[in-house]
């Protein structure tokens, strides 16, 4: 099966629930041999006494508290607490001994902890002063009435938290287990060995923004949450089950809703409880200084206009600094106009310094004239804001650099050389759900975490990794490439590397659903395809016309690739327990379901218009199957409301059918469909016939039909011994039944059928005949020919005569010997990894990037840090053998595939150079950037929904024979997909020709 890319994967030992951390957990005792001594957590007979210093971080003894818990999920068994404040107290309170216990504490702020160290019972040199870093270590005796201790040091606050809640993680429960409703695995033993150490993380914050939250997360909170102020029902309430989701998956870092609420007002107590747990918090590109945008509308005086209205916005800054500065904060600083729009429609680089000078100085007074350089502050980069910057505005040192992507996950700019040792650092706005041109994007998960890593990876390796945060619109339908986001970001050292993705996602698979379905590769193999096939195209940029209904078969080809995978999916549904599947339908089922519904909708909508084209009695057949189908995706809606006595109710409100500008539809529609007159027969009588690749239909007068020869005839592509066959196909299209005959009137092709019938009556969509046409080249004769294919049937033809097909045949023949991709049909089609060699240096290489992009990979140089390349003929390079036997006298033209990056380095725009055989390369530049910074490219917002950059070459292929197509990507970033050799033969489509014959 194309699609089935199943690698060959680590040994996963034991149980591997921990997404990239070292597993430390065991379920089965296995004995004590030399230093790998076992602690017994929980068995038949005993469970470990938790002890937990009350002058620790609260968030550090909840999280603590947590884990008891969990313990409980999992072994129906709670941790028993035992709360101290001075580890002399610990021996008196408990009187007598205990067998095993947890000790859970932050250095510093523990009093056993700091006995421990400074007893030399745990060595903690290697996270003292690290930030979110951790230690868990076995200790005998670390107080006299402990006999073995489980000892989880934390750096600092979040490093004791992660400590404890990989633990929880490793036992088998998922931080998803509120918001997917994941089942916590069940086990009757526990065991830890071993010891750990976990470092710093790769990216120092890792977060989310919620966003564009209406109407779906915004209208659950309001059946479920108490309301706050103002209308607002995003409350502490709510947040405290986020905030603890997100440091169970590792998450630091938090930008709040907006759209209709004002984190810091509608529940007073809101960042109270994110300092609490220990989430920092900040607010978005467009609102500064820890104020909410609704806030000014609220409380403001004036206009949004610093310009105008200077000292006001002053005064509001100053109330919301006043009101924050007790949290963990990271501020945002500069200044965009009201309601995420421009401040004016030029580059106002001396009002932005006017405004971060200001910004900082009551900084500096509410801080206590504290260094302003220690405070964490950031600055976006958002849409215009970056051309400010790149007009020469200064920007103090310390302030990180938040870069962003054009909205589509594709990264608009990096640090340069000279950037990188700015002490604020730089980071990443990314993301996964966005409102706005070309088009919104935010119903359900349309993320390939293929595209994320490759994109991620590139910014972790030029430097932007202070802060990653990406747009997650109502976090419910993208919890998997959420987490992905943030396991990349914390465990980058074991995630970052080429070709993890699917590692990650069985690992994944392995935590949510290993104990229920053995096959975890199965799931992992499921979501991993799911976000290859959504990638090709979101949701609501599809249309009944976006996949080729009649060219290459590709609508058919890509609607039952969806059919496949939901069946699958259904597949696994059914055997897993009734208690698991609600969190499998969420998090695997749903998706994919979905995805297969509205692909099926718009495919055979526009299946429905052709055929109506073509008089088919069928179009009416496919007309109510869309409805159906259409009524199927609001049933499949329900599925959400209903399920867990309607735990999720309103969560798929979000409309996604029937875009006709960028903003969300205020309602769904379906595609418009056609219908035939039934009750009349075809002026042309009731048999229709049609081929490939082809529109028209045969006998009668037909604005697709091939004229030049005469009303009732149509051609097929041209076949020879390397395009695979080619087909008629017959149907009806009045109300008379049909019993056909087809004939050859030459003897080296054969029909797979030569009669067949054709109901009038027959409602079903499927209600036609193939007829596949089969050379036999043995017989076949040399050079080109037409070959003669007869329709007749029992029905009559009105004032035309029955059709005939003509089948061009050119009998070509390469090599033998030859290896490499030979001309099908006028075309060659090559998939980038399928290179016949590739050249490679001391200093950078080609790698393929499995399953990225729209039809099977990518290639791409590594390292990304690279410098720029030359078109040398020794210089790296991909090289492709292929076999032509076309010589067209205006030259051939090649189109080249590739991602549709952006030019992150400016300097240094992508380029790609090609030729074939010893010609003089040609150089291709990717993205030429507009003059206005505030602008994207030209044809960016194509490449973007598209998810690809097309780019044409003309080259003189003036003999027969075997030629060398090269490539060299003259910049890294350039991810090379496909190539498209056209000598005539290439019809259009979305995904391009399908990979034509490769000789091996």
């Amino acid at each position: 099966m194309l699609f089935s890319y199943i690698p060959t994967l680590i040994a996963l030992l034991g149980a591997v629930n921990a997404l990239g951390g070292q597993t430390n957990i065991a379920f089965q005792q296995k004995g004590s041999h030399g230093n790998n001594k076992e602690i017994t957590l929980h068995d038949h007979s005993s469970t470990a006494t938790l002890f937990l210093d009350q002058n620790d971080w609260p968030g550090v003894n909840r999280a603590a508290e947590d884990l008891s818990d969990d313990f409980r999920k999992v072994t129906g068994h709670a941790l028993p607490v035992s709360n101290y404040t001075s580890s002399n107290d610990i021996c008196k309170k408990i009187h007598g001994s205990v067998e095993n216990a947890i000790i859970i504490g932050t250095i510093g702020n523990n009093t056993l902890i700091q006995n421990l160290i400074k007893e030399k019972k745990i060595n903690v040199d290697k996270i003292k002063g690290k930030w979110e870093s951790y230690i868990q270590e076995q200790v005998e005796n670390p107080v006299p009435c402990i006999k073995n201790a489980l000892v989880i040091a934390g750096s600092d606050k979040r490093g004791a938290i992660f400590g404890a809640y990989d633990i929880s993680e490793q036992i088998g429960v998922s931080p998803w287990y509120y918001f997917a409703d994941v089942v916590p695995q069940s086990h009757d033993s526990i065991y830890f060995s071993g010891s750990k150490t976990q470092g710093e993380p790769g990216v120092k914050y890792r977060g989310i923004f919620i966003n564009d939250e209406q109407p779906a997360i915004a209208a659950w909170v309001a059946e479920f949450f108490p309301e706050g102020k103002y209308n607002s029902y995003f409350v502490h309430q709510f947040y405290v089950k986020l905030f603890e989701c997100l440091l169970r998956m590792r998450a630091n870092y938090l930008w709040p809703a907006m759209w209709a609420s004002m984190f810091g007002v509608d529940d007073p107590e809101n960042q109270y409880w994110a300092d609490y747990y220990g989430v920092v918090m900040a607010t978005s590109h467009t609102e500064p200084l820890m104020r909410a945008t609704n806030e000014w509308s609220t409380f403001g005086k004036g206009a949004w206009d610093y310009s105008t209205n200077k000292d006001n916005i002053v005064s509001f800054w100053k109330d919301g600094i006043e009101r924050s500065k007790p949290f963990e904060n990271v501020w945002t600083m500069g200044i965009r106009g009201f309601g995420d729009t421009p401040i004016s429609g030029g580059v106002e680089t001396s009002l932005l310094e006017d405004v971060i000078a200001t910004q900082r100085e009551l900084l500096g007074q509410y801080f206590g004239n504290s260094s302003v350089t220690d405070i964490p502050q950031s600055w976006c980069l958002y849409k215009e804001v970056q051309s400010y910057y790149e007009a020469g505005m200064p920007v103090p040192d310390d302030i990180t650099l938040l870069w962003v992507d054009d909205n589509w996950g594709n990264i608009r700019r990096l640090p340069l050389n000279n950037e990188t040792s700015r002490s604020g650092g730089a980071g990443v706005y990314y993301h996964f759900d966005y409102v706005g041109d070309p088009v919104d994007y935010k119903w359900i998960n349309t993320i390939s975490n293929e595209k994320t890593w490759e994109q991620m990876h590139l910014a972790k390796e030029r430097g932007a990794d202070r802060i990653w945060l990406v747009n997650v619109g109502d976090i419910k339908p993208l919890e998997v490439p959420i987490e992905y986001f943030i396991s990349l970001g914390y465990h980058y050292d074991v995630w970052g590397p080429i070709n993890k993705v699917f590692e990650y996602t069985e690992a994944w698979a392995q935590r949510e659903f290993g104990q229920w379905y053995k096959n975890t590769t199965e799931i992992a193999d499921i979501v991993d395809l799911y976000g290859f096939l959504i990638n090709r195209k979101k949701y609501e940029s599809l249309n009944a016309t976006t996949y080729a209904i009649y060219n290459y078969q590709e609508a058919d080809t890509v609607l039952q690739q969806w059919s496949d995978l939901s069946a699958r999916a259904w597949n696994v549904y059914n055997q897993l327990p009734k208690n698991v599947q609600p969190s499998f339908f969420q998090l695997v089922l749903h998706p994919v379901n979905a995805g297969y519904i509205v692909h099926d909708i718009m495919i055979s909508a526009g299946k429905n218009n052709v055929y109506a084209e073509q008089r088919r009695n069928q179009a009416n057949s496919l007309a109510t199957y869309v409805q159906t189908r259409f009524g199927d995706d609001h049933s499949w809606k329900n599925q959400w409301d209903s399920m867990l006595n309607g735990k999720w109710h309103h969560m798929m409100d979000q409309t996604h059918l029937g875009y006709f500008f960028w903003q969300q539809p205020m309602r769904d529609v379906m595609p418009p469909v056609s219908i035939c007159q039934a009750d009349d027969n075809n002026l042309a009588g009731a048999m229709g016939v049609t081929v490939d690749q082809s529109r028209g239909s045969v006998p009668g007068d037909d604005l697709y039909n091939a004229v030049a020869y005469s009303n009732n005839t149509l051609i097929t592509p041209p076949q020879d011994p390397y395009t695979g066959n080619t087909f008629i196909e017959i149907f009806n299209r009045g109300n008379e039944d049909v019993n056909f005959k087809v004939s050859s009137e030459n003897d080296f092709v054969t029909l797979s059928q030569t009669t067949g019938y054709i109901s009038a009556t027959n409602d079903s969509i499927w209600n036609s005949v193939k007829v596949w046409v089969e050379v036999d080249w043995s017989k076949a004769p040399e050079g080109s020919n037409i070959v003669f294919i007869d329709v007749t049937s029992n029905t009559t033809y009105g004032f035309f005569g029955p059709p005939q097909i003509h089948v061009p045949i050119n009998k070509n023949q390469a090599p033998t010997n030859f290896k490499g991709f030979i001309e099908a049909g006028e075309v060659i089609s090559i998939e980038a990894e399928h290179f016949s060699k590739k050249v490679d240096n001391n200093k950078v290489n080609y790698e393929v990037i499995n399953r990225y992009g729209r039809t099977l990979s990518g290639v791409t140089l590594f390292p990304v840090t690279a410098d720029s390349q030359t078109s040398d003929a020794n210089a790296p390079h991909l090289e492709y053998d292929f076999y032509s036997f076309s010589t067209p006298a205006y030259g051939t033209n090649i189109t080249v595939y590739t991602s549709p990056s952006l030019n992150t380095y400016p300097a240094r725009p992508l380029k790609y150079a090609i030729a074939i055989d010893d010609e003089q390369p040609q150089e291709v530049q990717l993205v030429i950037d507009t003059t206005n910074p505030l602008n994207m490219p030209d044809h960016w917002e194509q490449a973007a929904s598209d998810t690809i950059w097309l780019h044409n070459t003309t080259h003189n292929i003036s003999s027969s024979g075997q030629h060398t197509l090269k490539l060299w990507a003259l910049e890294p970033g350039v991810v090379f997909q496909k190539a498209v050799i056209d000598f005539g033969g290439v019809v259009p489509s979305f995904l391009g020709p399908p990979e034509t014959y490769r000789q091996q």
